[in-house]
């Protein structure tokens, strides 16, 4: 066993990544205070060719050194825009026929093992701030919940390891039917 060199790796270069086919995903972070998370769910979107990631209220925005430190390049690769709210932001996606799903433990929350993605619909998944959540008003235009299931004696993970597990489970889930 060897581990394969960058040139055996077939990477795209960003302007091939830019025009590539993207999944119909897209992250929208709500107040995301660590500009690591934010790097960070910048380099998973890239890696998992999501859309677009959707910069919310307090959430910080590239260039700044943290986020370019954990994103590798990736915020030249993956489309974003900033949002002075959450709010506006979800409002544009469901005008847009996005379906908004928030990653956050309610009452109505699903675990995501047992969520199944329509074949060919756009998602928005909010990702919320590392202390609060998704905010009360954004889960009012949420129109489902998804929990990762847990079982240590914790109930949360951080920000960008969660946005990792949920967009693969939904590309996974996607490529299963088919894209």
């Amino acid at each position: 066993m060897r581990k394969r060199t960058m040139e055996e790796l077939n990477r795209l270069s960003v302007t091939d990544f830019k025009s590539t086919d993207k999944f119909p995903l897209t992250l929208v972070l709500d107040n995301v205070r660590s500009l690591h998370n934010v790097g960070a769910a910048f380099r998973t979107a890239d890696a998992f060719a999501i859309e677009k990631i959707w910069l919310c209220g307090i959430t910080g925005r590239p260039p700044q050194r943290e986020i370019t430190k954990t994103a590798l390049g990736s915020t030249e690769s993956v489309a974003w825009e900033y949002a002075a709210s959450t709010v506006e932001a979800l409002q544009q996606l469901k005008a847009a026929g996005y379906l908004i799903v928030a990653v956050e433990l309610t009452d109505v929350s699903q675990a995501l093992t047992g969520f199944h993605p329509v074949l060919n619909q756009p998602y928005a998944l909010v990702m919320g701030n590392e202390v609060f959540g998704v905010d009360d008003a954004v889960l009012a235009l949420c129109d489902a919940a998804v929990e990762i299931p847990q079982f240590g004696t914790k109930h949360s993970l951080n920000v960008s390891v969660a946005a990792g597990v949920v967009l693969w489970d939904f590309i996974s889930k996607m490529l299963a039917a088919g894209r």
